[in-house]
């Protein structure tokens, strides 16, 4: 039987380490990438992954201080595998993403609000929820809308309209001073004032 060797070619570099050979992640990518292999192990042993109390604790303490600082990087390979895995549970409910972008941050707030909607025991609370995810912008469950109708019609149907309204209008002459009024103040300049014959 023959041996077959791949061709090798000369002078590549070759990384250092294992870390520089991987490509930069950003927080909820490395998150994702490292619960896949949690899950695909899980299933392979046919052990179940299930956080304790405080897993889920410190997990969720985690994901507060990940949402608050969205370049904060954890150190997940000091953590379990329950906590990295209920951590990437936490952040796939958000939205999938630490928030970098206000889009990121408002699809975290509707999220929640639904959460609180569907899970809320209390109706108080559960209407209050409601309300709010009513006001967001692009919900405007709430907004109260006027719509504004443009016509477009030539100018002179425009002007046949308005000699129309003119025209109905009563008006008269009224002298404040109690003087004679002369009728050529109130003329216009291509106007005469009737003679008296």
């Amino acid at each position: 039987m023959q041996t077959l060797v791949p061709y090798i070619e000369d002078n590549i570099a070759l990384p250092a380490n294992a870390a520089e050979a991987l490509p930069d992640l950003t927080p909820a990518e490395e998150l994702n990438m490292r619960v896949r292999t949690i899950k695909l192990v899980s299933d392979l042993t046919g052990q179940p992954i299930i956080p304790t109390d405080e897993e889920k604790d410190a997990a969720e303490e985690m994901a507060r201080k990940m949402m608050e600082d969205p370049d904060m990087r954890p150190e997940y390979a000091l953590h379990s595998d329950e906590f990295t895995a209920y951590l990437s549970g936490l952040v796939y409910r958000s939205n999938g993403a630490i928030v970098k972008e206000l889009s990121d941050l408002k699809n975290y707030v509707i999220n929640k609000l639904v959460y609180e909607i569907e899970h809320t025991k209390d109706n108080k609370l559960k209407m209050q929820a409601v309300a709010k995810l009513g006001e967001i912008d692009g919900v405007d469950a709430f907004k109260r809308r006027t719509e504004t109708t443009h016509i477009v019609k030539p100018i002179e149907e425009v002007e046949k309209e308005l000699l129309q309204v003119l025209e109905g209008i009563e008006y008269s002459v009224v002298d404040d001073n109690n003087g004679d009024i002369n009728p050529d103040d109130y003329l216009l300049p291509d106007e005469t004032a009737p003679t008296n014959s």
